[in-house]
């Protein structure tokens, strides 16, 4: 019984399927009230009530009754075509039933005092040969116009729509904006229970259509004016409210594209999820940067949804080619798909909407805008600034990278974004031209990688047939050097190497010749030396048998002396063998 108590106070919603609407409306419209549609011609308030029957009937299995007492049936299905809803299936399927009621002042005049019965009549027999769930009243106020006692009318209606609400009716009621009212005949003083108002304005010559939620009683709902497109498939709305900083990251990391590059990047590329901005003066490699990237996801087997603000796809697809970036083969394949468009064709809002449309159709891993910087054609800065920050944010939360490219100038800071979104951005890669003797040459560095150790240093971009090429960049006496200046310099290094090489291999033959003529050397007075060696042993052995002699000799005088001569004389005749 508490539960029951508590929830009689809760208002219950019935969902309407358009996109973008239920999360404003935090689910849906009131079930089982009226809810005011208002708005100037041609702001869509016709097509947004058929597509919250058909998506009733479709999705949520409640049929519904479309009342109009402007257009005909065949009007309405010729309309409704076109958004890609099959009216006249719907009514043969018993799930959409149609009247059109068309009052004439010179009927109402023959009569005299008259009430809306026959309405009610109309309506009640509709709702109960299909089983209604929903209605719409379309154009209401058109009776205002054909009846003259606004006073009866108005009773007539509030009498009306306390009928719907005792039938459990949940009710769309379009209305015409009046002048100072929201609408003609007042209608939102007795259809208070939920008003949205429709704006479709002109600004500098740009369309927007905005929408409004003035009052719902009962619930809580976003006040902000949201942008909305109509399309064929039909309403969407983008609920700007729920975006916010609590977005899941990813750790994972997502190639460049170019092998130095991703080596720039601790050799793993991008994180998955982020915001890459390129940004540079004109013709600098900015969309050369994007395509690079685009194809290494489509390497990946991802998908990638390339939006282009300044060149046609087959333009760019044909630039592309003269580097040897064949974007076309992804095309076929169905991993790329281009959306090109002037900033200038519609408003802001309405390029946000598209964005989230195509996202929501394509469900691409990798998004290209290039360039952002012509979106400033269709806004100030700082609606720029709003419309960029709300698209990253969405694709923070889905966990879509998306690469930016901006056009910078001459004349300005290249470190700055004149749509100050600097603080958006995770890895922000700079395009400047060098300009040294005569020449004009690309360089690449990074300015700032949020999350990751990257490089400070300067690399000369290159594009050629084989696509982009980074190199390291030449010094000398304090200059950067590239292009014919890099090449000078690295000739002439290459020749002082040269030289120095064929000055070291001189040397080496000097001293291979040297040593030659002192190992040569060495030998003659090796030689000379055992010469003299020979001799001096030839010298010792002969001074040996002189010390010999002079030793008998010696002897021979001391037996002379004794009386014994010839024994010595004997000795001496043995040892020279003339002995007898």
């Amino acid at each position: 019984m508490a539960k029951a108590k508590q929830d009689v106070g809760v208002l219950e919603k019935c969902p309407t399927g358009i996109r973008g609407l239920d999360e404003i409306t935090k689910g849906g419209l009131p079930r089982g009230r009226p809810t005011l549609i208002c708005g100037s011609a041609g702001c869509g308030k016709t097509l947004f009530a058929m597509e919250f029957l058909m998506r009733g009937a479709m999705e949520y299995g409640e049929p519904g009754v479309f009342m109009s007492f402007e257009e005909t049936p065949d009007d309405l299905a010729k309309n409704f075509s076109s958004l890609g809803f099959d009216l006249p299936d719907m009514i043969s399927r018993g799930l959409i039933a149609t009247d059109h009621i068309k009052i004439e002042r010179s009927e109402l005049e023959e009569t005299g005092e008259y009430d809306l019965e026959g309405l009610f009549i109309r309506l009640g027999s509709a709702i109960d040969a299909i089983g209604a769930k929903r209605v719409v009243l379309d154009t209401i106020e058109a009776l205002f116009s054909g009846l003259s006692n606004t006073a009866i009318l108005r009773a007539e209606l509030r009498r009306l729509f306390h009928w719907l609400k005792d039938r459990g009716m949940t009710a769309i009621v379009t209305g015409e904006s009046g002048d100072k009212t929201l609408t003609r005949y007042g209608l939102e003083e007795y259809v208070a229970d939920c008003v949205i108002l429709l704006d479709f304005r002109i600004q500098e010559q740009l369309s927007t259509r905005r929408l409004r939620i003035v009052k719902y009683r009962g619930s809580a709902h976003g006040s902000d004016e949201y942008p909305f497109l109509i399309d064929e498939s039909g309403f969407s709305i983008l609920p700007i409210t729920s975006l916010g900083l609590d977005y899941p990251v990813s750790s994972e990391r997502i190639s460049t594209g170019v092998l130095k590059l991703d080596e720039m990047l601790e050799g793993k590329g991008f994180h998955r999820g982020g915001t890459i901005l390129v940004s540079g003066t004109a013709g600098t490699g900015k969309t050369s940067l994007a395509a690079t990237f685009a194809v290494a996801a489509c390497r990946r087997g991802e998908r990638c949804l390339y939006f282009a603000f300044e060149e046609s796809p087959s333009q760019i697809i044909r630039n592309m080619g003269s580097i040897g970036i064949d974007l076309a083969r992804w095309v076929k394949k169905g991993l790329l798909k281009f959306h090109a468009a002037r900033p200038s064709l519609y408003g802001l809002e309405m390029h946000l909407l598209t964005f989230h449309n195509m996202i929501e159709e394509f469900k691409p891993q990798v998004l290209i805008v290039d360039p952002i910087s012509n979106l400033s054609a269709a806004g100030t800065v700082s609606e720029v600034k709003s419309i960029l920050t709300r698209l990253v944010d969405y694709l923070k939360m889905n966990n879509i990278s998306v690469f930016l490219t901006d056009l910078t100038h001459f004349a300005g800071n290249l470190e700055h974004t004149s749509e100050e979104i600097s603080s958006l951005i995770d890895t922000w890669l700079l395009l400047r031209d060098i300009e040294l003797n005569g020449e004009r040459n690309r360089g690449l560095y990074i300015l700032k990688s949020r999350g990751m150790a990257h490089s400070n240093q300067i690399q000369e971009f290159l594009l050629s047939n084989e696509g982009i090429g980074l190199i390291d960049i030449y010094t000398g006496s304090g200059d950067v050097l590239t292009g014919s200046a890099r090449a000078t310099q690295k000739a002439a290094e290459k020749a002082a190497e040269l030289a120095n090489w064929r000055e070291v291999d001189r040397r080496l033959r000097e001293q291979e010749r040297k040593k030659n003529a002192l190992e040569a050397k060495i030998l003659a007075l090796r030689a000379e030396f055992d010469v003299e060696t020979q001799e001096v042993l030839l010298m010792a052995e002969e001074e040996k048998k002189r010390q010999a002699i002079r030793e008998e000799d010696r002897l021979e005088m001391l037996h002379l002396r004794r009386g014994k001569p010839a024994a010595t004389q004997a000795k001496r005749s043995k040892r020279s063998g003339k002995g007898e």
